[in-house]
């Protein structure tokens, strides 16, 4: 029963209060979606952003590191105090570090020299032990090694992303009809293609509601880097893109350049006030591409993460041709 004092605003002890988590681990998901309309190209198109930075551990992927945590505890592939291992250019192995600390996991993220500092220190601050690989290499170069590190060590728990359908299932459970729910008129969704565990997931939900909606990926040219987005012509398909049917899902694919996404996440901040993380100037530049396409309608794009894990890139103060030759040594997403 819920005590309620005769005093506005008091709440007497023993009180439920609305609002009140449990555990941070509760305020995951349920995102708000903001109108950013104005950077429309089309007055007959809205451009609407759905903040995943405003997650507890500052991306999309707090979505997919509960989700694996769930289902592996379920599964039993899990055991208490077992360690984990995962290669990440950042935001999935601070969400699962966060989640790994609060849970008592020992865990090791493989990843690049060539993310930003603030993505290693926010690993430090959550207990991770950091295993670099070499920047030239990438983020393909880190899942490379983390795969042959996690046969070496069978003991260990490699809940690999990029093939755990705890990914997709996260936004096929919660992101999609989240997205349905606060805007039932959408007609096209647009993300970036990295793990492909968003575009699979909320797109498979998105195509069961409405099989009209258009599901876009944002991908970098051939031959050029927007590190942590992928193309699928450059010979590493996510194995979740292929056993979710990516290529059936998709209706399209937009190809968007290193300097196209810094010029998008500037407009973000400085027009709307969001500040965003590079990829999401990524997916925006690809809706605005859409919204030049189309006649009317309603566009939905992921905003992964916020800006405050790259200031020290200088993506959003340098110098725009400066900005650009860095993004192809940086992992921006």
């Amino acid at each position: 029963m819920t005590l309620m004092s005769d005093r506005p605003g008091v709440v007497l002890p023993g009180a439920v209060q609305p609002g009140v988590h449990t555990s941070v681990l509760e305020m995951i998901g349920n995102t708000p979606v903001v109108d950013v309309s104005n950077l429309s190209p089309n007055p007959g198109v809205r451009i609407l952003a759905k903040m995943e930075s405003q997650n507890p551990f500052g991306s999309v992927k707090d979505r997919i590191a509960k989700s694996i945590f769930e289902h592996a505890e379920r599964d039993g592939v899990l055991r208490p105090g077992q360690t984990i291992l995962e290669p990440s250019s950042g935001n999935t192995g601070i969400a699962l570090a966060a989640i790994a600390q609060i849970k008592g996991h020992p865990i090791k993220i493989m990843m690049p020299t060539s993310v930003s500092v603030e993505r290693r220190q926010m690993l430090e601050v959550f207990g991770a032990e950091l295993l670099l690989t070499p920047g030239e290499e990438g983020s393909n170069g880190a899942v490379a090694r983390a795969r042959a590190l996690a046969a070496e060590h069978p003991e260990w728990y490699f809940p690999y992303q990029y093939a755990n359908d705890a990914n997709p299932l996260a936004h096929y459970n919660g992101t999609g009809p989240e997205i349905v729910r606060d805007v039932p008129e959408i007609t096209h969704f647009v993300a970036g293609l990295g793990t492909s565990g968003t575009l699979m997931g909320v797109g498979r939900f998105l195509k069961e509601q409405s099989p009209d909606v258009q599901i876009v990926a944002v991908e970098p040219p051939l031959g050029e880097r927007v590190e942590g987005l992928r193309n699928v012509g450059e010979g590493y398909i996510p194995p979740v893109f292929e056993t979710w049917n990516g290529f059936d899902l998709l209706d399209r694919k937009r190809v968007v350049r290193p300097r196209e996404s810094i010029e998008w996440t500037r407009r973000l901040v400085r027009e709307c006030g969001v500040f965003a993380g590079i990829s999401a100037g990524a997916a925006l530049a690809g809706a605005a591409k859409v919204a030049e396409q189309i006649d009317e309608g309603t566009i939905v794009f992921i905003v992964c993460d916020g800006g405050w894990k790259y200031l020290s890139t200088g993506a959003y103060t340098d110098d725009l041709d400066e900005a650009e030759a860095k993004a192809e040594q940086v992992i921006y997403f």
